[in-house]
């Protein structure tokens, strides 16, 4: 039997039991314990949809979110080069006249109301190789550029790009043919290839990327 002085002892440890904790905060629910697709706001678990809490935190400081690059808003896509393969035999126009007389053909369809510019650009092809040619835009026209090859040629490419380079940096592809077969066509009837205010010469690189044989190219313009 405990006497009064273990009695009082026994009474004050049970006191301070009872209002124990008032200088600590309660423990707060645990945060981490919220199911899948919810956040603690402090109190309760709530939704993640609708407002969440942001996260004011400065990218790159501790426990702020890791920065996600994105594109800038109007960046330009990612820039195609003008590519050119081993150079194949040129030839006279009057030598590709089969070449030539086909574009002629397709050209009422193709570059209806333009005229042709300078000499078609015409050689005798093995699979991979390319012809170069140049065109003086003149300002404020419309372009169009038609190409056939002929058998066994299965497929020609055509790339207009500028004739000189910015220093440092490739040249740049500014139109090509979306087609795949002998004949291309870059900028087809309303879709013509329009050049800017000024005079500016353009470079026409002519491939056969499969296949071999004659193929030429002809520029209208407008």
């Amino acid at each position: 039997m405990l006497n009064s002085k273990q009695s009082s002892l026994v009474l004050a440890v049970l006191a301070l039991a009872a209002c124990g904790g008032d200088d600590k905060p309660a423990a707060a629910p645990m945060a981490q314990q919220c199911p899948p697709g919810q956040y603690f706001d402090g109190q309760i678990c709530q939704s993640m949809q609708g407002a969440a809490p942001a996260n004011t935190a400065t990218p790159g400081a501790p426990g702020a979110p890791a920065a996600v690059p994105a594109a800038a808003p109007g960046a330009p896509a990612p820039v195609v080069t003008a590519q050119a393969g081993p150079t194949a035999t040129p030839l006279d126009p009057a030598a590709a006249a089969a070449a030539t007389q086909a574009i002629n053909l397709l050209s009422p369809q193709s570059a209806p109301g333009a005229k042709p510019i300078g000499s078609a650009i015409a050689g005798q092809f093995q699979q991979g190789q390319s012809l170069e040619g140049q065109i003086q835009m003149q300002p404020n026209k419309c372009y169009t550029l038609i190409g056939v090859g002929l058998p066994p040629v299965q497929n020609l490419d055509i790339q207009l790009a500028p004739y000189v380079a910015m220093a440092g940096l490739p040249a740049m592809v500014l139109a090509a043919d979306q087609t795949v077969g002998p004949n291309a066509v870059i900028g087809e009837k309303a879709t013509c290839y329009k050049s800017g205010p000024i005079a500016v010469p353009m470079k026409v690189i002519v491939t056969v990327s499969q296949g071999s044989g004659v193929a030429a190219v002809q520029v209208y313009e407008k």
